[in-house]
């Protein structure tokens, strides 16, 4: 089972409101799938945008073989440099 770190998308589409929840998730569910564990969430409507990464998780899944989607590679090098 290969194992990915991307974004899942909550909140209304009706508003545009999007949020995102950082997930582990197997790489053949789809988008809003079964999630195998929750490691942190993005606001992008806020100013400044409400990011929180749980690093603990996110390097066990990592050192597990799961990969990270673009997006949240990026998102983890913005947060790990403040």
């Amino acid at each position: 089972m290969e194992v990915c770190i991307r974004m899942q998308r909550i909140g209304k589409s009706i508003n545009k409101v999007s949020n995102y929840r950082i997930v582990a998730i197997p790489k053949s569910r789809k988008r809003d799938g079964k999630v195998l564990e929750l490691i942190g969430h993005y606001d992008p409507s806020k100013k400044p945008a409400a990011l929180a990464i749980n690093f603990e998780k996110l390097d066990k899944w990592v050192k597990q073989g799961a990969v990270m989607s673009d997006t949240v590679r990026n998102l983890a090098k913005q947060l790990r440099k403040k």
